[in-house]
């Protein structure tokens, strides 16, 4: 018997497959505890909506994520902290002022744990750091740290 599973069933399947089972399973295990349903079309036809459905905002968000790519690639970010005379800052330069910076400059939204730095940024100077979004999708930037005015 076809039917389509409501919630995760170990040895069984994922919340949305349809799979094959033994007609007692499925009628005296599955579909009594309420885990599955019986596979008729309109069963059928809402998972493929379904899937549907995320496939198209998984798309949106990988076009999304692609665009904020291109937008960032390449380009130069500038911070002015404040350091010592030796150029030693006081303090360092986290990835979420990165972030803040590429906002406040560009308006993308980029998350702090996105931000690849290659350890701490304690001195002035030029840096490339690496801004990764969807799987595959990075941008590589190059932060300028200067001294505040």
């Amino acid at each position: 018997m076809k039917v389509v599973l409501k919630q995760d069933v170990q040895g069984t399947g994922k919340k949305g497959d349809l799979v094959n089972v033994a007609d007692g399973y499925a009628k005296n295990f599955l579909i009594k505890r309420g885990l599955a349903v019986e596979a008729d079309t309109q069963a059928i036809n809402d998972i493929k909506n379904k899937q549907a459905a995320q496939k198209h905002r998984e798309d949106v968000l990988r076009q999304k994520e692609m665009d904020a790519a291109k937008q960032l690639n390449d380009r130069k970010f500038e911070i002015a902290v404040k350091a010592g005379s030796s150029g030693r800052l006081f303090g360092s330069v986290t990835s979420k002022e990165v972030a803040e910076e590429i906002k406040k400059q560009l308006g993308v939204e980029v998350d702090k744990k996105r931000v690849v730095m290659d350890g701490d940024i304690k001195t002035v100077g030029e840096y490339k750091l690496e801004v990764k979004f969807h799987a595959g999708i990075t941008a590589k930037v190059t932060l300028v740290v200067k001294l505040a005015e």
